[in-house]
């Protein structure tokens, strides 16, 4: 597993975490059990270059290695040869729990990654000792799916692919394989992206001394008055020719 330096401790209320999970297959009720965990952090919707990253070596509920299908791997890259020496969930959630703890996460179709990770930690909760539990993910974290908010702005709900193509940030990162780092990363982009117009658009009555670039500024009675500067008779006469240029091709200027 791999954890970044901490370069400070930031407010919980301005962190995201983006968050994608690598499985070996698609129902936890099945058995199947968490491959890969990626998050890379954001504060103030800026990647601060914190992330969490971590290989696990699944296990089925007998405790033996669970052994994944070749059309899972062709998905995520991950064999079994190479998860074989990296650890079990168990091993790492006390700090993938500590990485996330009273972030938003951000994660697209999260009723999937969620359902795995609560499934991991009810596992965990099961074999460990009663001091030792952890809660599940909603207790943790709040939760954003992308997912639903594509669905909000779409009308139907898209891809990350889709996503990512539409808001032409697809060629940011590298995704031969789908890691989960990697698609955290993206995700991240998109993010941004999707929401930026919430973060652009405020509308809220500053005073002048405000430190919220966004807010309205009252500008003071006392200021000086703006100098009107009238156009020339021949600048009149040039933009009288060229509306009716733009008329004669078929156009109806705005600014007669």
């Amino acid at each position: 597993m791999n954890i970044t330096p901490d370069a400070h401790i930031p407010d919980k209320d301005q962190r995201l975490i983006i968050l994608d999970t690598e499985t070996t297959g698609i129902n936890p009720r099945e058995g199947h059990r968490i491959v890969e965990i990626g998050c890379v952090e954001m504060i103030n919707r800026q990647l601060t270059g914190r992330t969490y990253h971590a290989y696990i070596k699944p296990m089925d509920h007998r405790g033996q290695v669970l052994e994944m299908e070749q059309e899972v791997i062709n998905v995520h890259g991950l064999t079994n040869d190479f998860l074989d020496d990296k650890p079990i969930f168990s091993q790492v959630v006390h700090e993938f729990i500590e990485f996330i703890r009273g972030a938003d996460l951000v994660i697209h179709n999260a009723k999937f990654d969620v359902g795995f990770m609560d499934h991991e930690f009810s596992l965990f909760n099961s074999m460990g000792r009663s001091q030792d539990k952890v809660p599940m993910t909603e207790d943790i974290c709040t939760i954003t799916d992308t997912l639903k908010v594509s669905k909000d702005e779409f009308g139907s709900p898209k891809t990350l692919d889709y996503l990512a193509r539409f808001y032409r940030v697809d060629k940011l990162v590298d995704r031969t394989y789908h890691g989960a780092l990697i698609d955290a990363q993206l995700l991240a982009f998109v993010y941004v992206e999707m929401t930026r117009k919430q973060s652009t658009l405020n509308l809220s009555v500053g005073d002048g001394n405000s430190e919220d670039n966004n807010a309205i500024r009252r500008l003071a009675s006392t200021r000086n008055k703006l100098k009107v500067v009238s156009a020339s008779a021949d600048e009149l006469e040039a933009h009288t020719e060229r509306v009716a240029i733009i008329a004669k091709k078929g156009g109806d200027p705005l600014w007669k």
